[in-house]
């Protein structure tokens, strides 16, 4: 069973990917659900969930099959992303190269490959007690309304503060994820086009 904190963690962590797919669905092209296409590759980030005392979220993007010339270098391509995710400093929990099959229009299927990236995060490492308190002395000294964080569910001005730290920490660590993730995509095709 969740406790209040997981509740209200999960839903500061759910607002801040949300607000994240809506930047970068307006800074690449926009496609249907939690996805966006940017250099003809779609990106998607799962909703985050709790599990036990951790948020979890995925980050996925389609393998590039058309610039990819058979089932090796297919494996080849998901074995670099691998290698470069891991290479840096907060590593996924779980890497996978999953296989969809999809009938759209139900005459015809498309088979997609796609990059699987699992994070989790333990809920106390999403807020950092000193700079809690030091944003709750400048509120208490000065408690003017723009001072004041606007955060749902919060019982106390300290609550507030803390989810919304948690949603500055998940946007960030989604916004890093995902820019590692296009990049290691950037980098592996231009290797490819060689």
């Amino acid at each position: 069973m969740s406790t209040l904190k997981g509740i209200l963690f999960n839903q500061a962590a759910t607002d801040a990917i949300n607000g994240l797919i809506e930047t970068l669905q307006t800074k690449y092209t926009k496609k249907k659900g939690r996805r966006f296409n940017s250099a003809n590759i779609t990106y998607e980030i799962s909703r985050p969930h709790l599990n036990g005392n951790s948020l979890e979220f995925e980050i996925s993007s389609k393998i590039p099959q058309d610039e990819i010339k058979d089932d090796d270098e297919m494996k080849n391509y998901f074995l670099e992303i691998k290698n470069k995710v891991n290479s840096e400093k907060d590593k996924p929990v779980s890497i996978e190269m999953e296989n969809i099959v999809w009938d759209s229009k139900k005459d015809s299927e498309k088979e997609r490959d796609y990059v699987k990236l699992l994070y989790s995060y333990p809920l106390d490492d999403l807020f950092n007690d000193k700079k809690v308190q030091d944003e709750y002395e400048t509120v208490r000294n000065d408690p003017k309304e723009e001072n004041l964080p606007q955060s749902t569910g919060a019982m106390t001005i300290a609550g507030g503060i803390v989810l919304k730290q948690v949603r500055e920490t998940i946007y960030n660590f989604g916004l890093n994820h995902i820019n590692q993730l296009m990049e290691a995509n950037k980098t592996i095709r231009a290797q490819l086009k060689k």
